[in-house]
């Protein structure tokens, strides 16, 4: 198994990768346009190796070795000899579209080209490249050290070897796969959580049931681990806003079309954890 990753992007998820990534033994270059990108991206890994080691999960000089397999820069050249690059940048397709035809350009014809979007067709992000069989979704969940679930999603050329290789990667780092055979805007869990998150905004918005308690019911009728409203505020209300929209636009279907109420969260900036104010207050 190839043992070179790169990760384009070293915001929450772009780090989250390269972090569990090295911990498995790969050496990893973790990509982003400004050091100070880069900076609060490292510090969050070491923070995070931190925590475990505090918790015992993690032996201290295992971190250090994991720490030592990545290097940050600003270069995309770095990626030229990757075996598997993943870029996790944000969700616009003309931002992943520029560094998919770069990467294209750059890196070996063997290597794997792997998108981390939550919501946008692979096919799409695919269409830009010489080398569209050799690009699919590899779809992590936040927090990625955390997280079990990696989405595998085929584009419409996607061949089976891409995808083989995808699965080895993501288990190597000890993910668990599902995959997913057809490439309809949002997958399988982003889909799934826009339409509970937008039928319980509704919910919430007329009144029907407070944020509280639409969430106990999921959590206490359903067994989620978490509510709709709270995983929308831990996700950013304006993430699942983008994604939202994404799927609706795609789709048009109208199960997907973001409340007015999230709307005007987002504008008002009460998107959830990260502001203080959601659903909740934090």
């Amino acid at each position: 198994m190839a043992r070179k990753l790169a990760v384009i992007g070293a915001g929450l998820m772009g780090s989250g990768i390269a972090q569990v990534s090295a911990q498995a033994g790969w050496d990893v270059v973790l990509r982003d346009v400004t050091d100070e990108a880069l900076r609060r991206g490292t510090d969050g890994i070491k923070a995070s190796y931190d925590k475990f080691v505090s918790k015992g999960k993690l032996a201290a000089q295992d971190a250090e070795a994991a720490l030592a397999r990545i290097t940050p820069t600003t270069d995309l050249d770095a990626a030229a000899d990757a075996d598997v690059v993943v870029e996790a940048v944000f969700e616009k397709l003309d931002v992943k579209h520029d560094i998919f035809r770069t990467l294209d350009k750059l890196v070996r014809e063997d290597a794997v080209l792997a998108s981390n979007t939550s919501a946008i067709p692979i096919t799409k992000i695919a269409a830009v490249t010489e080398r569209p069989e050799r690009v699919v979704g590899v779809h992590f969940f936040s927090p990625v050290p955390m997280m079990q679930l990696v989405e595998l999603v085929r584009g419409y050329k996607t061949s089976d070897e891409a995808l083989a290789t995808a699965r080895e990667f993501a288990e190597s780092v000890g993910k668990t796969c599902i995959v997913v055979n057809r490439d309809v805007a949002g997958f399988v869990t982003t889909r799934l959580i826009s339409a509970l998150v937008v039928e319980a905004t509704k919910l919430y918005e007329s009144g029907v049931a407070s944020a509280e308690d639409i969430d106990l019911a999921c959590k206490l009728g359903f067994g989620h681990a978490m509510g709709p409203l709270a995983t929308a505020d831990l996700t950013g209300v304006d993430i699942l806003l983008h994604a939202t929209g994404n799927i609706y636009t795609e789709t048009q279907d109208e199960k997907f079309a973001p409340p007015e109420l999230m709307r005007r969260m987002v504008d008002a900036g009460d998107i959830g954890r990260k502001s203080g104010q959601g659903f909740y207050k934090h």
